[in-house]
Order: structure tokens, then C-alpha cells, then sequence
């Protein structure tokens, strides 16, 4: 049995890489709010031009569809960025 050194972190287990790694997700999420804000704001406007002033209710469920939508795709699209940019992604196939 040899004794080997112990290898380096890697990808997200690396201190000073993570914080890096959900510096950059988290700043992905903010420009997703920002999209979110406009989409939403572009639906309302354009239902409020088409149908007339729209009842709170309307635009709750706007907000909730449409802002909850881009949303949820920013989310899932930074996590799967997260998880291939940090090497997560081949530490699967590496077996110990």
C-alpha cells in the first residue's frame, strides 16, 4: 500500500471556487429577475392595450405565469451551468 498525497479539491469542493462559482449563479439570477420584470411588464401592458384595464387578480396571475415561467427557466438553466462548469458533471463517472 503506498501512501499518496491527498488530491486537491476540486470543482465546488474548492473554497475559493465556489464562492466564484455562485458569485456567477447568482448573478445569473439577478439579470433572470431583470428579464422576468420586463416579460411581465411587456404582457401586461400588451393585455391591458388589447382588453381594456385589467383586474388585479389578472395581473397577480401574470405575474405568477409569466414572471414564475422565466424564472424557473433561469433557475434550471444556471443550476445545469453550475453543475457543468464546475466539474460536477464528470466527478459522476469517477468512482473512489
Amino acid at each position: 500500500m503506498t501512501d499518496r498525497p491527498p488530491e486537491p479539491p476540486v470543482g465546488l469542493d474548492d473554497p475559493h471556487y465556489a464562492a466564484f462559482a455562485w458569485a456567477r449563479f447568482r448573478e445569473i439570477m439577478a439579470w433572470m429577475i431583470l428579464a422576468a420584470a420586463i416579460c411581465v411588464a411587456a404582457v401586461i401592458a400588451t393585455m391591458a392595450y388589447v382588453q381594456g384595464p385589467l383586474h388585479l387578480v389578472t395581473m397577480l396571475a401574470i405575474i405568477g405565469g409569466v414572471g414564475g415561467s422565466v424564472m424557473l427557466a433561469g433557475l434550471l438553466m444556471g443550476l445545469a451551468f453550475l453543475s457543468s462548469g464546475s466539474g460536477h458533471d464528470e466527478n459522476v463517472t469517477r468512482i473512489d
